[in-house]
């Protein structure tokens, strides 16, 4: 599998309450641009919009470590939704018919390997950022 290496480096510390400062500044950045639903452009997908609301939800549903682990990598996860052209495992969602779920793997500046899952539903066309994460070693 071929991995996109971002420049964008994850964000620094291990304290919850200061990763998700840093991660919902660089987010609150993201909705200043937009009027209504917060999204980035993907590559890939041909400059189609990305929305990120998703994540959040996702993530406050997640143990404080996990949250930590994830939230840590927002910023890479943010610059290979924009830049990566490389092809994602794309399969059908196993708990609903009407979507599909697209993993992308990217590599931080220090070699660490993470994956960037994107649901897309079927009958809107519409894209989210669902969850971002670690490879776990």
């Amino acid at each position: 599998m071929q991995y996109y290496k971002t420049h964008a480096h994850k964000l620094t510390g291990t304290h919850w309450p200061r990763l998700i400062k840093k991660a919902f500044g660089q987010y609150k950045e993201i909705i200043g641009k937009s009027k209504r639903r917060p999204y980035v452009r993907s590559a890939y997908f041909g400059k189609q919009k990305i929305f990120l609301g998703l994540f959040w939800q996702h993530l406050h549903e997640k143990n404080s470590r996990d949250k930590t682990r994830r939230v840590a990598l927002f910023p890479c996860a943010i610059e290979l939704i924009q830049k990566t052209k490389q092809e994602p495992i794309s399969k059908e969602n196993p708990n609903k018919n009407g979507e599909i779920l697209h993993r992308f793997a990217g590599s931080t500046p220090n070699n660490e390997i993470f994956f960037v899952q994107i649901k897309e539903d079927r009958q809107t066309a519409q894209k989210y950022l669902i969850s971002v994460f670690p490879l776990d070693k």
